[in-house]
């Protein structure tokens, strides 16, 4: 049965972008290949995981003072990072028919957020990028799309570019 057709489940997708190439070739791969046809009632959740500010002592291990200023453009910087990248991926939403397209920024760990976010909105496919790190790099650095595939509980398209 289509995903159109009556009776069909509606699907939600949602889709983890962040500032990297990678993840906006994830979103426009799954734009034609998943919600190409878009099915009625499909929902496309775009999900950007905004890092949360380092907590600071009043005074690192140079004796340097960070002040509320300063601590104030750093949110602000990163508050204008999330809306540039949400931009960017509802950009390259225009154009879908019978798709609604949600946004959502949470703060926290990109595995921690995804993988949250996913079982709140009762996903049923997750779809992300993958950064192509090599052995090494991925041991010191980990990698958020195979944790995400290790942990959430629909299906998770992981694309390479």
């Amino acid at each position: 049965m289509a995903a159109g057709a009556a009776g069909a489940k509606e699907r939600r997708i949602v889709v983890a972008v962040d500032e990297g190439d990678e993840s906006m070739h994830a979103l426009s791969w799954c734009l034609k290949n998943v919600v190409a046809d878009g099915a009625p009632g499909d929902t496309l959740v775009l999900l950007h995981a905004k890092p949360t500010r380092t907590v600071y002592p009043s005074m690192d291990g140079t004796g340097y003072l960070f002040s509320a200023e300063m601590m104030t453009t750093m949110d602000r910087c990163s508050s204008e990072v999330a809306d540039a990248v949400v931009a960017r991926a509802k950009q390259a939403c225009q154009g879908l028919r019978n798709v609604k397209v949600e946004t959502k920024v949470e703060a926290g760990n990109p595995r921690d957020v995804i993988c949250e976010t996913v079982e709140k909105v009762g996903a049923d496919t997750l779809v992300m990028g993958s950064h192509g790190y090599g052995p090494i790099k991925r041991a010191f650095m980990g990698s958020v799309s195979s944790h995400c595939a290790k942990h959430v509980k629909c299906p998770v398209l992981i694309v390479k570019k």
